[in-house]
């Protein structure tokens, strides 16, 4: 697997970027559409976070095991969200997908089948990754069932796993992609991106 360098990745209706310092003000917007922060089960900055957010991702591309992105509207061109991978292992030919998330007014729509579309075709089919991974809280049953929709696999739960925000522990959700799966996912996502929604 080829060690993922920074690039930017689009479709007509978005455009994924490599993450920056310049983006501090984009994601503290975007993360101010829903309060999302308030949400014990994701990671979304708080007000005033934005700038310790973007280094702890800078920090985890500097240290070779994370590649953040942001998430623009290219009608707007507004930020509205941040992705990444993450765990990053090219030894073994296996990354993660992480950190998503989306202003309020963006969720339930197609940006998230976009995102990983892009996110996915790039691991598999550029990267040579073999296996692609996610997490999630097991309380978060709106991002278990959107990786479901993407073909993913339930792998188990981590119990006992990650600190939240509040200071409780969370079990973690894990699930995976294998490349030889890739193909009818695609498909599938493909088929779900063209259908009128």
């Amino acid at each position: 697997m080829l060690k993922p360098e920074p690039c930017t990745l689009e479709t007509p209706l978005v455009r994924l970027e490599p993450m920056s310092a310049d983006h501090v003000g984009g994601i503290e917007a975007a993360a101010q559409d829903g309060e999302l922060w308030n949400l014990r089960i994701t990671s979304v900055p708080a007000p005033g976070e934005a700038p310790a957010y973007v280094a702890f991702a800078l920090k985890g591309f500097a240290d070779g095991h994370m590649l953040p992105f942001v998430v623009r509207d290219k009608a707007s061109g507004k930020v509205i969200g941040t992705t990444r991978y993450h765990d990053i292992v090219p030894a073994i030919e296996r990354l993660e997908i992480g950190y998503t998330w989306y202003g309020q007014s963006w969720q339930r729509s197609h940006v998230n089948t976009s995102c990983k579309l892009l996110l996915l075709t790039h691991a598999f089919e550029t990267l040579g990754a073999k296996l692609v991974g996610w997490r999630t809280d097991n309380f978060n049953f709106a991002s278990q069932r959107a990786i479901e929709r993407l073909g993913a696999k339930k792998d188990g739960v981590l119990r006992h796993h990650a600190p939240r925000r509040d200071g409780t522990v969370r079990d973690t959700v894990m699930y995976s992609m294998t490349a030889g799966e890739w193909p009818e996912a695609k498909a599938q996502l493909n088929y779900l991106m063209a259908k009128p929604r």
